[in-house]
């Protein structure tokens, strides 16, 4: 077989589709660099022989960038290349990414941490700036999976739960000078963002109220914020703190949680219901 003729023929077919393309959706696109990126592969002699950056890429990317632009360039070939070794079931890739958002998760060596940042496009509509605010706030690190080693990328019919959904800390941006923060500051810093930062908490989340009141045993106390996630059909307390925590923090909520468990229950069992942590970092971005 004669690799790089398989490889122009598949770039000639691309482009000549570009416009019609651009009115359908981008999963030609993807495919076409998925099978020329399984040519360079194949040429090379499989993906544990070849090296990255060798010659047989650089060869065809000169001479392709010459014909078809420099979409072609050996940078991009290598990228197709490891579009291919990273996904090497077809079927795998997802229609809700364009390729750019491919080019940003293609370069994270763990995949369960690509497929995690799959999941966010798809669950979320990410843009491709959206998803670079994620990788670069290192989301996945923050995640409260209890198994990161497993992560699949999601389908329709999948059932979240609520370990897939939550990051721990939470990470807001903020230009206040960490000594002028005080609880009652982030508290509504937290409230006039909500709108816009409603995807940092996770997916499905919606606000019941900030220092919700409840009375027990004729005493008043305040949730800081109390969530409703639609997905999971649970409640979520979340109490803000400046410092480490502390053993009667967690007393805290824990009695927090029982009083919205059994005053606040809108399925026979909320055992999902989970204390999250809000930290406030400066000059993330």
């Amino acid at each position: 077989m004669n690799y790089y003729k398989e490889v122009e023929s598949l770039i000639k077919k691309n482009e000549i589709n570009k416009g019609v393309r651009a009115l359908q959706d981008n999963s030609e696109t993807l495919y076409t660099y998925w099978h020329i990126g399984k040519l360079i592969v194949e040429a090379q002699g499989g993906a544990k022989r070849a090296k990255y950056g060798n010659n047989l890429i650089k060869e065809w990317g000169k001479k392709l960038s010459e014909k078809y632009g420099k979409g072609y360039d050996y940078t991009n070939l290598s990228r197709m290349r490891l579009l291919y070794i990273a996904f090497p079931i077809v079927g795998s890739l997802s229609q809700q990414l364009t390729w750019t958002h491919y080019r940003y998760i293609l370069p994270i060596k763990n995949a369960n941490e690509r497929n995690y940042y799959i999941n966010q496009v798809i669950l979320n509509n990410l843009s491709v700036r959206d998803l670079r605010c994620e990788i670069k706030n290192k989301s996945f690190d923050r995640l409260s999976y209890k198994d990161k080693t497993n992560i699949e990328i999601i389908t329709e019919s999948d059932k979240l739960t609520i370990e897939d959904m939550l990051k721990d800390p939470i990470i807001l941006k903020s230009d206040i000078e960490t000594k002028e923060l005080n609880e009652a500051i982030i508290h509504k810093y937290v409230i006039s963002l909500l709108e816009n930062k409603f995807l940092e908490l996770g997916t499905g989340f919606a606000l019941v109220g900030h220092e919700y009141k409840i009375i027990i045993d004729n005493k008043t106390y305040h949730i800081d914020l109390l969530f409703y996630n639609y997905l999971l059909n649970a409640f979520v307390v979340i109490e803000v703190k400046t410092r480490s925590l502390k053993p009667q923090d967690i007393g805290q909520l824990e009695f927090y949680v029982g009083y919205v468990e059994n005053t606040r229950k809108i399925i026979s069992t909320l055992s999902n219901i989970q204390q999250i942590r809000i930290f406030m970092l400066q000059h993330i971005y």
